[in-house]
């Protein structure tokens, strides 16, 4: 009796090993697959990346070697005194003034040959303004097609000091 049962627990072991190939050829695929992402990530992510923390390394001197754009306010009062004297008590005093005129190092630069554009503040205005369910409930906000009837918001607000001027709406 005791070499029969030998011989059924060696025909259980050799059945294992007979159904093992599966497994190997899914270690297999797991492999292939786990070395070709390393081989293409290799190629694909950028040997700067991670130099300082989660980015690539690489974009520091890409971005210094960018035209500046923006002068900053700064810049923008030194000239603009009286813009400077109507905005600082106003609800827009903590508004750089390149955010809504836009970009104007060249105008810094040489104020006579490059002048910023007339804004129109029906449309500006409502960049930040608009009625909104998402902003909080005590920032300034309008409903500009009931507010204004398409007019201009300077026609009634002085832009860098906003509170409504005479005896408009």
């Amino acid at each position: 009796m005791g070499p029969r049962r030998k011989r059924a627990s060696a025909g259980i072991t050799m059945q294992a090993f007979k159904d093992s190939g599966h497994l190997f050829r899914l270690a297999a695929v797991f492999v292939v697959g786990i070395l070709l992402f390393v081989v293409l990530r290799s190629f694909l992510v950028p040997k700067s990346f991670g130099q300082y923390g989660h980015y690539r390394g690489d974009a520091m001197a890409e971005m210094a070697a960018r035209p500046v754009i923006f002068a900053g306010h700064e810049t923008c009062e030194t000239c603009h005194a009286d813009v400077l004297d109507k905005k600082k008590d106003g609800k827009h005093a903590h508004v750089n003034c390149e955010a809504c005129h836009g970009p104007l190092a060249k105008h810094a630069d040489d104020p006579a040959s490059v002048q910023p554009p007339k804004l129109d503040t029906a449309v500006l205005c409502v960049r930040c303004h608009e009625a909104s369910a998402a902003k909080p409930k005590n920032f300034p906000q309008v409903a500009s097609a009931d507010h204004s009837s398409g007019l201009p918001c300077d026609t009634c607000h002085q832009p860098h000091s906003p509170a409504i001027s005479g005896g408009a709406k």
